[in-house]
């Protein structure tokens, strides 16, 4: 199911990406991108695609670990979503995993959502140490079959561990009462899970410790965790480390990696659900009326001249109705409308419209530009230009 980004969307979708990639920066994460179709599969995660044009460009080389991030569409359960992802290379300290949690804790509070959303995080496993614990899993839920849905006695059968994970409410239930995996921990991972909590509670972050919180991903290990949002629960964002991946896709060696992801759109609910507004960039200033091909030929070059100026300007240089036009420029939001018709533009006077004001007056073609700043101040005005980014050595 492929997802419309309208532009009322695109206004916040935009301002999250500026948000995250300003934490990034500040944090060394550089941005990188990756197919959307590979070897005829469809993008549904980052970390496949990143930990193999890692291998392929020999980035393995260079100076370790290293920082990514990735703003991009993905597909998840053939549902098409917008993510900001980001993953470290190359290193298991969990030092690194209490950055990432603090990256999108630092970016829910600075735009309105603290006391909105949950930590939730848990150990998981390595390989020796899940053996044992699904036998244990097994043997708790042995006589609670009966008390299963046919979907979840068949994960009993085949993956236990998703018994934790299941929506049912009675199942729910029974899941909080399974064992708790962190005794099956092995020194060095109960000692990663422990550091990382030890981290947590350095940076003051307020989190829950969740059993049933797993990962699907056979190739996850030590950590899991996830942010919710407390009203619906759903998931703003998740992460895990995957240092079984390579050794799993393509060699016998391990790579310590980890990876977090944003659901962009539910944050984004999240900020309509609270009424949080963003200032409108898109504002226009002025908004030109033409009636017939005379009164385009001098609208044309004037509107140009305007943008140059950093006055936002729409022009309508097609010929319905004035009445027509009038109606857009009022829904356009814009502060001046210019009236040219063709006594205007004989004459060089146009008519210009305070639509705050509801004035109305006469200003001289070459006066237009300066009489515009004047009225919105010279302040208000757009300077953004992305070309002032361009440097030369």
């Amino acid at each position: 199911m492929q997802q419309v980004i309208f532009p009322d969307e695109h206004k916040y979708l935009t301002f999250l990406k500026k948000v995250f990639r300003h934490e990034f920066r500040k944090s060394g994460f550089r941005r990188i991108s990756v197919p959307l179709l590979d070897e005829w599969e469809l993008r549904k995660c980052s970390e496949k695609w990143v930990m193999k044009a890692y291998i392929n460009n020999n980035i393995i080389e260079e100076i370790q670990p290293v920082y990514y991030y990735l703003m991009d569409r993905f597909f998840c359960n053939w549902i098409e979503e917008y993510r900001i992802w980001w993953e470290v290379l190359w290193e298991n300290d969990p030092i690194l995993d209490s950055i990432m949690i603090y990256i999108t804790y630092t970016v829910l509070n600075k735009i309105g959502l603290e006391n909105t959303f949950k930590i939730r995080i848990n150990s998981i496993w390595i390989e020796k140490e899940q053996v044992k614990y699904v036998e244990e899993l097994v043997n708790f839920y042995s006589d609670k079959k009966h008390l299963l849905t046919e979907e979840w006695l068949k994960n009993l059968e085949e993956n236990p561990m998703l018994l934790l994970s299941s929506t049912d409410e009675d199942e729910k239930i029974i899941a909080q009462n399974a064992p708790k995996f962190f005794k099956f921990l092995k020194k060095d991972s109960k000692a990663h899970y422990l550091k990382l909590k030890e981290y947590l509670d350095l940076l003051k972050i307020n989190y829950e410790e969740d059993h049933t919180l797993i990962s699907k991903n056979d190739y996850n290990t030590n950590t899991v965790w996830s942010f919710n949002s407390i009203e619906s629960w759903d998931i703003i964002s998740n992460w895990a480390r995957y240092n079984y991946l390579w050794k799993q896709l393509w060699s016998p060696k391990d790579i310590p990696a980890s990876w977090f992801s944003v659901r962009t759109e539910v944050i984004i609910k999240m900020l309509h659900d609270r009424e949080i507004k963003l200032k409108n960039k898109d504002s226009i200033d002025l908004f030109i009326v033409q009636l017939w091909d005379e009164a385009k030929k001098i609208v044309l070059p004037i509107s140009l001249n305007a943008r140059e100026a950093w006055i936002n300007t729409v022009v309508s240089l097609w010929t319905p109705s004035i009445k027509e036009q009038m109606l857009k420029a009022q829904r356009s939001g814009s502060k001046y409308v210019v009236i040219v018709g063709i006594m205007e533009a004989r004459n060089w006077v146009f008519q210009v419209r305070d639509s705050i004001a509801w004035t109305q007056e006469e200003v001289k073609k070459e006066e237009l530009i300066d009489y515009i700043i004047e009225k919105i101040w010279k302040d208000s005005l757009d300077f953004y230009c992305p070309a002032r980014d361009l440097t030369k050595d």
